[in-house]
């Protein structure tokens, strides 16, 4: 796991218990966190290009289709959430945020596995 992923996961737990503490007090995402999720997505980008340059040279046996698909779905999931949350503003809309953090999560780890594969 690169140091990037980690600080990208600490990121995303924290925007996680972020959401969490605001579906408890049924608000709406503010301007912060829409920030903090755009920071999130800045450095999914980085993920996406250091990943890339890593599988272009020794890859050691990595399956590069599934390991750029994870880099790829995972830049994408956020964007996804983030127009759905908006139509639905409201606790259910948070919701949707949070599944969204939650299943890049769940894709970090994902190419942890794949890396490590190897």
């Amino acid at each position: 796991m690169t140091g990037l992923q980690i600080v990208l996961g600490v990121v995303c737990v924290i925007l996680a218990l972020w959401l969490v503490v605001l579906m408890v007090l049924d608000r709406v995402p503010d301007d912060y966190l829409y920030a903090a999720f755009g920071l999130l997505e800045v450095g999914l980008v980085a993920q996406l290009v250091v990943g890339l340059v890593m599988v272009s040279g020794d890859h050691g046996g990595v399956n590069v289709p599934a390991y750029v698909g994870y880099l790829v779905g995972s830049l994408l999931i956020l964007p996804v959430g983030f127009v759905w949350s908006l139509g639905e503003r409201t606790r259910a809309g948070t919701g949707v945020l949070l599944v969204a953090v939650v299943v890049v999560l769940v894709l970090f780890l994902r190419l942890h596995q794949l890396w490590g594969a190897r």
